[in-house]
C-alpha cells in the first residue's frame, strides 16, 4: 500500500509528524542527572514496586494454597462455586484495578513530569517553565505560548 503523495494519510487526514529532537547525548545525560528526573523515578517506582509486590504475594498466596490447601481451597462459597475459584475469578479483578490504578497514578503524576523534562529537551526550556507549560499551557486565555517555536521567538525578544 503506497501513501499519497500529497502528504496525507490514506484515510484522508494530515500526515504525523514527530517532532524535530535537537538534542544531543549530553543533554540527555544532564535531564539523567537533574534533580527532576530523580523525581521521575522515585515517583514511578514508589507506586511500581510497592504494587508489584502487593500483587506477586497475593498470586503466590493463590498458587500457594492451590498447591497445599487443598480442602481449604475446595470450600463452597455459594453453590458450586468454591474459595478456589473465587480466588482465581479475583486474580482477574486485582489485575484489572492494578491497571486502573497505575493509569491515575501516570496521568496524575508520571506523565506531567516527564512532559516537562520532554518539553526541556525539545525547546530548550528550563524544566520549571516546561513542566508549568504541561501542567496548564495558557491558563488565562492569552500571553502564554504552546507552540515551541513561540518560545524560541519570545526567548529571542527577551534578549
Amino acid at each position: 500500500m503506497s501513501t499519497p503523495s500529497d502528504g496525507s494519510t490514506p484515510s484522508g487526514g494530515p500526515a504525523a509528524s514527530a517532532p524535530v529532537l535537537d538534542a544531543t547525548p549530553e543533554d540527555f545525560v544532564r535531564v539523567q542527572a537533574s534533580p527532576e528526573f530523580r523525581r521521575l523515578r522515585f515517583t514511578f517506582r514508589a507506586f511500581a514496586i510497592p504494587m508489584t509486590v502487593v500483587f506477586l504475594v497475593w498470586y503466590f498466596l493463590y498458587v500457594g494454597l492451590s498447591t497445599y490447601a487443598e480442602p481449604f481451597m475446595s470450600t463452597p462459597v455459594i453453590g458450586n462455586l468454591n474459595v478456589g475459584l473465587t480466588m482465581g475469578l479475583l486474580q482477574f479483578v486485582s489485575t484489572f484495578l492494578i491497571t486502573g490504578l497505575y493509569v491515575r497514578h501516570a496521568n496524575r503524576k508520571v506523565d506531567p513530569i516527564a512532559t516537562a523534562l520532554r518539553e526541556e529537551l525539545e525547546t530548550e526550556v528550563p524544566v520549571e517553565e516546561a513542566r508549568a507549560i504541561a501542567e496548564d499551557p495558557n491558563p488565562s486565555g492569552m500571553g502564554t505560548p504552546t507552540d515551541p517555536t513561540d518560545l524560541n521567538d519570545e526567548q529571542e525578544n527577551q534578549r
